[in-house]
């Protein structure tokens, strides 16, 4: 292989990647593994961008009595918590991070500003986006699918805990069928629960491309980035 497919890249990893066989928090072994792909990547020339999610502490969704906007706002909190471990993660591996922040928390992360976001990229540093929009009712893979757009990433790298996308579970289903590749319209049609339908519609209409793939071997993101063809293409 002559070097990497792509130049720049969103990776959106989801808080429950994080906890591993733990379930809930941060297992210490998986997120330094991450982390050391993730720097890999980077040291092979590849502008890094990362959205993670928080539902490793936190899914504000599962409580039936509080405040839909207050459990959000306890999830952007969580994502931050996962950013910040990321971030002090890939520093002791020797990357140069930053954490940009859509909720202003100006003694833990810098305020997210596009043009800085991008300049942190082009000077090589591994971008860290926490707290997802910044806006209550949005998932945190709509906030990937924005900053993949606003970025102008090559491609939304989706990291999931199977290998692609299938038109129904494959954990319950054994005759379930892996699509190699499938449009973001289908994915809206079949009704398929890739990410939510506004991260998908945001996708489509920006024209971005998204690999889903497993993060259960982190070797899956090197793997992506010298151009082997693992995982659902949606483009």
């Amino acid at each position: 292989m002559s070097g990497p497919v792509y130049k720049r890249i969103l990776l959106k990893i989801s808080g429950e990647a994080l906890a591993g066989e733990k379930k809930v928090g941060i297992d210490d072994i998986v997120l330094h593994q991450i982390s050391a792909t993730i720097k890999r990547v980077s040291d092979m020339g590849v502008q890094v961008a990362v959205v993670v999610g928080g539902g490793n502490f936190w899914r504000g969704r599962t409580s039936e009595s509080m405040d839909r906007v207050t459990g959000d706002h306890m999830g952007m909190l969580a994502t931050m918590m996962n950013a910040l471990a990321l971030s002090d993660a890939m520093e002791q591996a020797g990357a140069v991070t930053r954490v940009l922040s859509a909720v202003e928390i100006r003694q833990m992360a810098e305020p997210y500003i596009r043009k800085r976001a991008i300049r942190h990229l082009e000077k090589g540093r591994i971008v860290i986006f926490a707290c997802g929009t910044g806006n209550p009712f949005f998932s945190t893979d709509t906030g990937a699918a924005l900053r993949a757009a606003e970025i102008e990433a090559d491609v939304f790298c989706k990291a999931t805990m199977v290998d692609g996308v299938y038109d129904k579970d494959p954990n319950l289903f054994p005759d379930a069928r892996k699509y190699e590749t499938i449009t973001h319209d289908e994915i809206l049609q079949l009704n398929l629960k890739v990410m939510d339908a506004t991260a998908a519609a945001l996708c489509r209409d920006n024209k971005t491309t998204i690999l889903v793939f497993s993060m259960q071997d982190p070797e899956n993101i090197i793997r992506i980035i010298n151009g082997e063809k693992i995982g659902t293409l949606v483009k």
